[in-house]
């Protein structure tokens, strides 16, 4: 049961899907003439207007300091923001889809020249795009998308691919596990939430697809926690009896910590489990160097905090129209014990 210590490499996973924005060249050839004292002052007044233009933006998020991806992405989304113009209103819904909609509300009352909006609960976020529709708000998601049907209500998407992470989890698994017949356990997300529901299915989908030897017998979700992850991957390893059980899959790294610790008070080994996880996080990272964890998919808050509001400012000015719908995807790279101490996947959160 011993993992396997094939060298994955480092695998650049970025996808960016969506549309290009260009401006129309024109077919004639630009004026040489320097312009008059009047054309030069204009012009200038016009730039200096651009530049002290500012944008009041609610950015209606289901976190922030109180877990460490919100707070990681937080501080460079705010600065970014403020270097853009962008006044941002910051909330935290606590992934609670009535309070996130009480949230919009207020947001949309306020009148504010845009949203960011971070689902708490995807399928239950369109009476808030509507409300900002009908209001004449843009709405700009982060972290985890709408669905298809909602997407319209929306101006784009920036942030991970959330059914890539899964399947490039489950890659993982599948690279380690090889040709053994393994019975897994797998620890979930927040119920209803889009990213988990994403994990799930790419893991699963990829898995049933690719290792019919992996045998997923019992799931539950966590609630994106080490200490909810380490009660019930205990009660499915006590259930199935640890003894029949060869990995673990959790959809978050800090799932996995709590994970590896249900191993390690039955008595048991992590190492000599397959385990995955997502994020290559401050947690994560150290169980890969130690080999308790195969391997993660490396998800920069860094990157999401930065790329929010430039993706939000070109909305604001008009260079991302209504139904342009852009999304821009992450990079997501593949980590194990090969790659885990190089920079370029440097634990954020």
């Amino acid at each position: 049961m011993f993992k396997s210590r094939k060298s994955l490499g480092m695998a650049g996973l970025l996808a960016v899907a969506g549309l290009t924005l260009a401006g129309c060249a024109s077919a004639e050839e630009a004026a040489t003439e320097e312009p008059t004292t009047e054309e030069a002052t204009t012009e200038e007044a016009t730039t200096e207007e651009a530049a002290a233009e500012e944008f009041e933006v609610y950015a209606l998020f289901p976190q922030g300091n109180d877990q460490a991806y919100g707070s990681t992405l937080i501080e460079p989304l705010q600065e970014n923001a403020a270097a853009l113009g962008i006044n941002i209103t910051l909330t935290n819904s606590g992934y609670d889809a009535v309070k996130q909609q009480a949230e919009c509300e207020t947001a949309v009352a306020a009148q504010p020249d845009g949203i960011m909006l971070w689902p708490a609960v995807s399928d239950a976020v369109r009476p808030c795009l509507v409300l900002a529709d009908n209001a004449g708000i843009p709405v700009w998601v982060i972290n985890t998308d709408v669905g298809p049907a909602d997407a319209p209500l929306t101006y784009g998407y920036s942030g991970p691919d959330t059914y890539g992470q899964g399947k490039a989890s489950a890659e993982l698994m599948c690279e380690a596990v090889g040709d053994e017949e393994v019975n897994i356990i797998q620890v979930n997300g927040a119920a209803g939430n889009g990213t988990a529901i994403d994990r799930d299915n790419g893991f699963t989908d990829h898995v049933e697809a690719n290792c019919p030897n992996v045998t997923i017998v019992a799931e539950q979700n966590a609630d994106w926690t080490p200490a909810g992850a380490q009660q019930v991957a205990a009660e499915m390893l006590a259930a199935e009896g640890v003894e029949n059980i060869g990995g673990i899959y959790a959809a978050d790294d800090s799932m996995v910590d709590g994970a590896v610790k249900a191993l390690e008070a039955l008595g048991e080994d992590a190492s000599e489990y397959y385990i995955t996880g997502i994020g290559n996080t401050v947690l994560g990272n150290p169980l890969v160097k130690e080999g308790k964890m195969y391997g993660t998919v490396f998800q920069s808050s860094g990157w999401e905090g930065e790329n929010a509001p430039e993706y939000m400012h070109r909305v604001l000015t008009g260079e991302i129209a209504q139904g342009d719908r852009v999304t821009a995807y992450m990079p997501s790279v593949k980590v194990t014990a090969e790659n885990a101490d190089d920079p370029e996947v440097a634990p954020e959160w």
